[in-house]
């Protein structure tokens, strides 16, 4: 058939991408146009190859092979379909597992069943060998396309480049319409003074009762290395020694009649939230408490087309989630007090609408990785994002946050 296919390994592609404008390969210092970017690789292909285009395959990895926001924005554009590997956490690294066995098996079924003429893959990886040569066999021509390495070489396997029928690098003019690097100045967490209030608080000697448990704990007793197997093969632990007081110690130690000349009176823990060192009361004020959540003032006609607009139109990048969560609790928040009272307790965001604010960020792929928190820089973006949008609505002008 006279036509052309596309097969991009997105690791590659994006990887090399931010390799060449942020300087390292995480996606996360990113932020891609997915519909330029696809748009400029249709219309490269058939420039290219001077066949119209059959349909783009775009190899990703995902955890769980669950897709993740950009997935289903470009699993809906027309022509474009997504394969899915898993993605994997090694040694602190994020790998793909199964996306290049993915392609080699397309790529080796498409030159088959003769469904095109043309096949352009985008992929550094030596392990589609096998299937660009059993692709020439059947008598398709393949391009290769690589991305400009950031340090001037080919970021591509030799022999890779060496099979290939045609060969195009995709220049940083190229890459640069539909990626570019994130900046993240006036966002970043500020660094952390010293904290005397703490300092005093750990220095106070601890209470009475502290002290006796501390006493009746037996000292912990020196162990032959071959000793002290339990019965089921693991090693007993002697009981660590008292040191730094436990938070069950500190709350003793801020109890009434438990102040000491050590400590003063106005001594309190705590804690870093959205702009340095703020006072953390014991519960939150009524008007926080009572605070609605976005999740309250939605329909489930607002949250389908919520839905829509995060496939579509929402790019993903942290300040902008920020703005899009703000701009739909403002304008569906029937008690406009409510917006009054949250303005004034800046830079705190209550808990209630804070927790549902990092969950709905995390919808588009900000986990630092699988099952942990968000980065701290993106947290400081989305709620940088979030109070920028507050600001909009309410007239007043918040500082930047980490100012």
């Amino acid at each position: 058939m006279d036509r052309c296919i596309v097969l991009v390994d997105a690791g590659y592609l994006l990887g090399a991408a931010a390799s060449l404008l942020a300087g390292e390969p995480s996606r996360s210092r990113i932020t891609v146009d997915h519909t330029a970017l696809i748009q400029g690789l249709r219309e490269r292909a058939e420039s290219d190859t001077q066949q119209p285009l059959l349909r783009i395959y775009w190899f990703d990895g995902a955890p769980d092979r669950v897709p993740q926001p950009e997935h289903r924005r470009l699993r809906v554009m027309p022509r474009v379909t997504v394969r899915l590997g898993a993605l994997t956490r090694s040694d602190g690294r994020w790998a793909q597992k199964g996306v290049d066995a993915a392609m080699h098996a397309e790529l080796t079924e498409l030159a088959r069943n003769r469904a095109c003429s043309d096949v352009v893959l985008v992929t550094g990886d030596g392990d589609l060998l096998p299937g660009m040569m059993a692709a020439k066999e059947h008598g398709v021509a393949v391009h290769l396309w690589a991305v400009q390495a950031a340090d001037g070489d080919y970021n591509q396997s030799e022999d890779l480049v060496a099979e290939a029928d045609e060969r195009r690098v995709l220049d940083r003019t190229w890459i640069t319409r539909a990626v570019r690097a994130k900046e993240h100045t006036g966002v970043c967490a500020p660094q952390p003074a010293p904290r005397p209030e703490i300092a005093a608080i750990l220095s106070a000697p601890l209470p009475e009762s502290a002290l006796a448990a501390a006493a009746e704990r037996p000292a912990p007793q020196p162990q032959h290395p071959a000793a002290g197997a339990g019965q089921n093969g693991g090693e007993e632990r002697a009981p660590a020694a008292k040191g730094v007081p436990t938070p069950k110690d500190l709350a003793a130690l801020r109890a009434p009649g438990a102040q000491s000349a050590q400590q003063p009176a106005s001594a309190t823990l705590r804690w870093s939230s959205d702009k340095g060192w703020v006072d953390r009361p014991t519960a939150e004020p009524p008007e926080a408490a009572s605070m609605p959540t976005l999740a309250q003032l939605t329909t489930a006609e607002q949250r389908w087309a919520d839905r829509e607009e995060d496939i579509t139109t929402v790019g993903g990048d942290p300040f902008e989630v920020g703005q899009v969560f703000a701009r739909r609790w403002v304008e569906r928040l029937g008690d406009q007090g409510h917006l009054q009272k949250l303005s004034g307790m800046y830079p705190r965001i209550p808990h209630r609408v804070d927790g549902e604010l990092l969950r709905y960020a995390a919808r588009f792929g900000l986990l630092a990785h699988k099952d942990d928190q968000i980065d701290e820089r993106d947290r400081y973006a989305i709620r940088a994002g979030f109070w920028k949008e507050i600001g909009v609505r309410t007239g007043v002008e918040h500082a930047p946050v980490g100012e």
